[in-house]
């Protein structure tokens, strides 16, 4: 490597590791978010139901009759 070589980083990395460098338990905050909605265990009889509860889609989804 040139001895004027530089690594290039992006503006949006720059960004994210000065706010990561501001903010350290930011990562903590954001699992703890993802957390409230998305990590949640599946229960399997509601899953079964919705399943059994599926309407099945027409072919063309704008057609208002089937033929």
């Amino acid at each position: 490597m040139p001895w004027f070589w530089k690594p290039y980083t992006s503006d949006i990395t720059s960004f994210i590791d000065g706010l990561k460098a501001k903010k350290p338990t930011l990562e903590d905050e954001q699992r703890r978010g993802r957390a409230i909605f998305w990590d949640r265990r599946i229960d399997p009889t509601a899953e079964g139901e919705y399943q059994d509860a599926r309407v099945p889609q027409q072919p063309y989804v704008y057609q208002n009759r089937v033929r």
